[in-house]
């Protein structure tokens, strides 16, 4: 069994992961993945219980109890790199025997959803609705570096998407990943599906120009005019993919959820949306008490 060295996952001096500062003792079983440090308030306000918090950079974790459901709530920062880290060192507290460093023989599902905010694509998405992505869409070129990719993606949608849109070989190759089915099954009644397309920035990789002009200024108008057996793109944002595609490939359950904040199509946005995000976090933290 391999061995594994202490430059590719290092443990801090009081027994924590490097980057997320977590004990394996100190993680449930069921983690809310939230962008913003300042959310994590929001969702832990709700538990009946703390056990810890623990912080460190953009890094902050609860974990605590909700209607008897232990739940951890964690920030990831923003950008799929910070999902990367956050996923992997996720893994490695539930399937790592820090003392052997060697992956355990029993394996430990986790449960991963993370609550965002997004830009609608399509003008029918109303702001304040809460999407739900059946399927992501790499813009980031993430998972491409992981043995696996093909075996857990989509491959004729993502082909049917490059010849739709005329993908440029300059930009990462995108891919094409579902949402954990049981998961989706959990929020089909309260949320809308859709195809999020996570993008490895919030200017230019999703077609806005301010200064810099993107190199392909009309690929956001082929974007919403794809169609894949029935289905359209519905929105923007920058975690999903990598979130769902390195839980796939572990072995793990993953979701993203999003509360839209803006509408791309009708150029507008909505600045004042903590209310809309606090319901999604209500609807959310019901449905997983279920699990």
């Amino acid at each position: 069994m391999r061995t594994i060295p202490s430059s590719e996952l290092i443990i801090n001096d009081d027994g924590s992961i490097f980057h997320l500062h977590l004990r394996p003792e100190q993680m449930a079983d069921t983690v809310i993945l939230v962008g913003d440090p300042g959310r994590v308030a929001l969702v832990a306000a709700r538990f009946d219980q703390i056990e810890c918090r623990v912080s460190n950079r953009e890094f902050n974790t609860v974990t605590g109890t909700y209607k008897g459901r232990r739940m951890t709530v964690l920030s990831t920062g923003i950008g799929i790199g910070n999902i990367d880290i956050c996923v992997t060192e996720l893994d490695a507290l539930a399937n790592v025997d820090f003392a052997t460093r060697q992956e355990r023989s029993e394996k430990r599902r986790l449960t991963l959803v993370r609550l965002g905010t997004s830009g609608a694509l399509q003008p029918d998405i109303k702001v304040g609705e809460q999407l739900f992505a059946r399927t992501s869409v790499g813009f980031d070129g993430l998972l491409n570096y992981y043995k696996g990719r093909n075996e857990v993606c989509d491959l004729e949608m993502e082909r049917a998407f490059m010849q739709h849109t005329g993908w440029n070989e300059l930009l990462p190759k995108p891919y094409f990943i579902d949402a954990d089915k049981e998961l989706t099954a959990l929020f089909r009644d309260v949320t809308r599906e859709g195809i999020t397309i996570a993008a490895p920035g919030f200017y230019g990789p999703q077609g806005r120009w301010v200064r810099l002009e993107p190199l392909d200024p009309h690929l956001n108008e082929k974007i919403e005019s794809f169609r894949y057996e029935g289905r359209c793109i519905t929105n923007f944002e920058m975690e999903s993919s990598a979130l769902a595609g390195m839980a796939a490939l572990m072995g793990h359950r993953a979701a993203t959820i999003c509360t839209i904040i803006a509408q791309r199509v009708a150029l507008d946005a909505c600045t004042d949306y903590k209310p809309f995000v606090e319901r999604m976090i209500d609807m959310a933290l019901e449905r997983l008490a279920t699990l």
